[in-house]
């Protein structure tokens, strides 16, 4: 068993191996917390989560790091458009992401810093970084020195000569217009920490860099995060980090995005989908199979088209589910191991397109097993298909869904109101108001619900839209 990843750093897809047998140390980019999260920001986490998952299964012991950036140029621009404090809008939407992570069933990190909790942290890293000539103060502002530097730009191979970078306001100071600020020089109205350079406050680049040595030490496994990190935000990790001595990340992993009309989904764009207004019209299960269910590496064409295709497709797999745990009367527990087709596709750089191939395949055996009546094949394709969706996060059995799906606290209400109806359906039948009978089934499709005449009697569920 090989685990293989696509290396952006080195182009190609690589065998893992880890720094320390039996384990991986995974960093991911997480939120940077000026607004509340839509679909393409939880993406990332989802697929890292996925990433996570699968090690786990694996039998990988796994520390996974996802960072929250609650000091930035966004959220203070937010802090005065709004006329409210910077640290008021960081908290309110953080806890926006962590709901959103949590909804969608991404298990929570073994550790989430905050970049404000570690300027401890990135003033040392700044003081090696000078003294090492990497680095240098000028009006209250400590810059990077690209130049000083031989491996800057190798992640997103660029050339130096054509480089340029992005610039924030009251960045003065520099030497070469290609360097790049790891501290700010303090503004008036703005957040600022004292430092022997004066008084400022963090730049994004040194967040990262700080609070990944901190939790993961000088090598780690991964770094992840979305392909519009890799330059400048990954570059310049990489140029802090290595400067200052750190092997730092082994494996460079990234993920697409999410589009909407071939744009990549953001707020500034004002085509974004937030998660709170998802979840209202579609039940997170189907929107965590609807993000999770690409490669981690293809782009999402956001559409309300595809969230009901995906809606379908995993309305067999539950109908199934259900199905084959109706006949057997218990809950059947998931198998030991996933069926070696869909760990192949998994191994293989998270296939999860390919994976869920083999769910669906799985899912068709065993529906045919419950035709033919062999309950014995159908709870063992039961089995399979909970450890396979198990290491997807989509078991619907699993404790993390239940009662969530279709509302918790309605579906004892509604169950027992569709009951009466399906009760008044049933005694048309009995007199053969046949008429009545198929009235009453159209007008509760009308109304969502997909009506299953079973030999135990009528079942209902929650239909495609």
């Amino acid at each position: 068993m090989t685990i293989r990843l696509y290396d952006t750093s080195a182009r190609q897809v690589r065998d893992f191996t880890p720094l320390v047998p039996g384990c991986v140390s995974i960093y991911l980019c997480g939120a940077t917390v000026q607004a509340a999260p839509h679909i393409g920001h939880i993406r990332s986490g989802l697929n890292f989560d996925i990433m996570r998952r699968w090690f786990a299964y694996r039998g990988y012991d796994v520390t996974f790091v996802r960072n929250v950036t609650d000091i930035d140029d966004k959220i203070l621009a937010k802090s005065a458009e709004q006329g409210r404090p910077w640290w008021a809008i960081g908290y309110e939407n953080e806890r926006a992401f962590t709901a959103g992570y949590d909804v969608l069933g991404c298990l929570p990190p073994t550790y989430e810093p905050r970049a404000t909790g570690h300027v401890p942290e990135m003033i040392e890293m700044m003081r090696e970084l000078i003294e090492r000539g990497h680095a240098y103060a000028a009006d209250g502002n400590v810059y990077f020195d690209v130049r000083s530097f031989p491996g800057y730009l190798s992640l997103s191979n660029q050339e130096l000569d054509n480089l340029r970078q992005p610039e924030g306001e009251g960045e003065t100071g520099k030497r070469d217009p290609r360097d790049f600020a790891m501290w700010k020089a303090a503004r008036p109205g703005e957040p600022s920490w004292q430092t022997p350079w004066g008084p400022g406050r963090p730049g994004w680049h040194l967040e990262c860099s700080a609070m990944a040595h901190k939790y993961l030490g000088s090598a780690f496994d991964i770094h992840g995060g979305g392909i519009d990190l890799i330059f400048p935000h990954h570059e310049n990790e990489i140029a802090q980090a290595v400067a200052c001595g750190d092997e730092f990340a082994r494996y460079w992993v990234h993920n697409a995005w999410v589009t909407m009309s071939g744009e990549k989904m953001s707020k500034s764009l004002g085509n974004s989908v937030l998660v709170s207004e998802m979840v209202t019209r579609w039940r997170p299960i189907v929107l965590r199979y609807y993000l999770g269910s690409a490669h981690y590496r293809s782009t999402i064409e956001y559409s309300e088209d595809a969230l009901r295709e995906a809606e379908a497709a995993f309305a067999r797999i539950e109908g199934f589910v259900q199905r084959v745990t109706e006949k057997a009367g218990e809950v059947i527990p998931p198998a030991a191991e996933v069926p070696p087709a869909f760990a192949e596709a998994m191994d293989d750089d998270l296939g999860v397109p390919q994976a869920l191939a083999i769910v669906h395949t799985t899912v068709r055996q065993g529906n045919s097993a419950l035709t033919a009546d062999d309950k014995e094949s159908a709870v063992a394709r039961l089995a399979e298909v909970r450890a396979m969706l198990g290491v997807l996060g989509l078991d619907p059995l699993d404790a993390q869904w239940a009662g969530t799906d279709r509302g918790d606290d309605l579906h004892g209400v509604v169950d027992s109101l569709v009951r009466l109806v399906l009760e008044q359906r049933e005694s048309a039948r009995a007199r053969k108001d046949y008429a009545t009978a198929d009235a009453i089934r159209d007008q509760l499709q009308q109304s969502g619900l997909e009506i299953e005449d079973t030999p135990s009697g009528p079942r209902w569920s929650i239909g495609s839209r």
